[in-house]
Formats: structure tokens, sequence, C-alpha cells
């Protein structure tokens, strides 16, 4: 893909869907060959974008797929909750391979080695100034903290998924509200859309660009929320 600056990247992806194209090796599509042709079944779809994690899957995905990519590394610490970008190593890696975005784990919750999400970011920005930084966040404080310490975009994705944020209804239109309302943060949705419906809403509620994963490339969970309905019928 032809270099962009910032400020293309931001305007590529406004107003779209970015499509999150991951499978853990615990799941049955974990392939870096199947995530590269479920990125390109998604670009012909019509996805601004594509959100995918480790090294090797987005190598594959950039063979393919002409679109700005949100890179993750996710990767799990002994003494760590946190495993979306934990450390500094990660961001090495994904900067490396040139992700247009690397998306980072902006929660409160301590990273690998009791580092905290202010240490990280200040060490990350000042060794890649002039990178995109994605915040995966779960509340406003945390948005808040990582607007004030420069990150370019504020993410909904850990919503729900934090213990101070459990049973949060999903996707968290509140928080892209107040984002985009209190902070004028450049928001990109993510976090529990299921349906077209909601996508829409999203944007209703300020978002820049919406990411949607499980309900259009994971094929098992799909099928389970299916099944689960009709056992519930019963």
């Amino acid at each position: 893909m032809e270099k962009m600056n910032n400020t293309e990247i931001l305007n590529r992806i406004k107003g779209g869907l970015i499509v999150s194209c991951q499978a853990l090796s615990t799941e049955p599509l974990h392939d870096s060959y199947i995530m590269s042709k479920m990125a390109y079944a998604a670009s012909l779809g019509g996805a601004v974008g594509i959100r995918a994690n480790t090294v090797v899957d987005i190598q594959a995905i950039r063979e393919r797929v002409n679109l700005p990519i949100i890179g993750i590394i996710k990767e799990e610490y002994p003494d760590s909750e946190v495993y979306i970008t934990p450390t500094v190593r990660e961001v090495d890696a994904l900067a490396e391979i040139g992700c247009e975005i690397i998306a980072v784990d902006a929660t409160a919750r301590p990273r690998p080695g009791g580092v905290s999400f202010e240490e990280f970011f200040r060490d990350i920005r000042a060794k890649y100034p002039n990178q995109l930084f994605m915040a995966d966040t779960s509340c406003f404080e945390e948005g808040k903290l990582a607007l004030s310490l420069g990150i370019d975009l504020l993410g909904t994705t850990m919503s729900g998924y934090t213990p101070y944020t459990k049973g949060t209804p999903l996707p968290d239109f509140t928080l892209m509200r107040r984002y985009k309302d209190e902070l004028g943060a450049t928001v990109i949705a993510e976090g529990g859309i299921w349906t077209p419906e909601q996508l829409v809403e999203a944007f209703a509620n300020g978002a820049h660009a919406a990411v949607v994963g499980t309900a259009i490339t994971r094929p098992m969970d799909i099928t389970k929320r299916f099944v689960k309905a009709l056992e519930e019928s019963k």
C-alpha cells in the first residue's frame, strides 16, 4: 500500500467500517492464509480498514489487501491481565512492519512489570512520535487520560471487559458520545456491534469509524449465537 500521512489515513477510514480479522491459536480459523482471505473478502465488501493480530497475519493480509491496518499483538504475561499490545516489544514489532495504526490496551490495569499505562505510553510516544496510536479503553477516565498523553484515537474496545466495567451494555454508545462531546476525540467504535443498525447508531453517537469483528469474521461464535436462540426458544 502506498505510504499515507496520518491525516490521509484518518480521512481514509472516516465514516467507514473496519473489519477485525483475528483468530487465536485455540480457534479453528487460526491461519494467516485464512485471515488474509477473510480480509480480502472484507475489502471486496466495502471495508475501509482491517484490524489484525500478530506480525505474520498482518504481513499476509498486507499482501492481499490495500487498506489501512490497525495492528495489535495479543500476548499474555503472567503478572498482568493486559494482553493487547502490552509492552514496548510488541509496539516495536508492529512499527517495524509499518502498521498505519497501532492499538494498545489503555485500561487502568497494571501492565507487565507493574508499568502503568501512562509510563508505557510516554515511552512509545517518545520512541514513535509520528505513529498513529489507538487506545483500547473501557471507561471515560481512561480515555481522558490517554487523550491528555497524546493518543490519536479513542476506542471503546474494552468496555465491559474490565472488572470495573463488567455488565456495561454493549455497544457502549454512551461512552462513544461522551468521548466525542466532552473530549472532542476521534472515536473508534468497537465492541459488541452485532447488527447493521447498531453500526449506524455508533456513527450517530459520534464515531469516526467503527470496528466489527465477531459478527463478521468468527463463524463459530456466529453459529453459537443462532444455536443459543434456538435453545432459548424451546
